[in-house]
């Protein structure tokens, strides 16, 4: 039963650590990436829509997205979202065609996102450390209800406590190369 505890936690830890890796993903250095418009959705007959459902959403150059949408209608919706989004963007509808040019990082804006970075790299560390919580009052109450002994639950605990020292220190690791990455010009 430990061990399914212990399995359980790592399977927890992994997912959350992956989230991580995925976001971190998102937040690029200057480069197109048509991953940064996921999370951007317009009013399409009154339900929140992802551009990219509404869409083709790919890439012109290393510097710039297209945006061609299904319905001419759209065209201007899709612009005006975009711009309105907190991601900085500034389209430009070309024809049919929206043109979105990634903006050149200035040195403020290196720094934005470095904070951005350890945020995201906080909350999957503050992630680590529930899954941790709530893998030893599983624990506690097995030990409670007499299910396994002390040395048992001690034991188990130490387990899921290197688990957790381990998945922080990979976290660290990733938000240390994120934040080089981002510095760099």
């Amino acid at each position: 039963m430990i061990n399914d505890i212990k399995k359980s936690a790592e399977q927890k830890m992994q997912k959350s650590f992956e989230a991580l890796i995925i976001d971190f993903g998102k937040i690029r250095t200057g480069r197109a990436h048509t991953g940064i418009l996921d999370h951007v959705t317009i009013d399409y007959y009154g339900s929140p829509v992802p551009i990219s459902q509404v869409a083709n959403v790919n890439l012109a150059d290393s510097r710039t997205i297209n945006v061609t949408p299904w319905e001419k209608s759209l065209l201007g919706q899709i612009e005006k979202t975009i711009r309105d989004s907190d991601l900085g963007l500034n389209p430009v509808t070309v024809g049919e065609i929206i043109r979105v040019p990634m903006p050149v990082l200035t040195e403020e804006r290196r720094r934005d996102l470095t904070k951005v970075v350890k945020q995201e790299a906080e909350a999957a560390r503050v992630s680590m450390r529930n899954i941790r919580r709530d893998a030893n009052t599983h624990l506690k109450n097995m030990l409670k209800e007499k299910e396994i002994a002390e040395d048992d639950e001690r034991r188990g605990q130490d387990e899921v406590q290197k688990l957790t020292n381990h998945h922080i220190s990979e976290i660290d690791k990733i938000l240390q190369a994120k934040e080089v990455e981002l510095m760099s010009v």
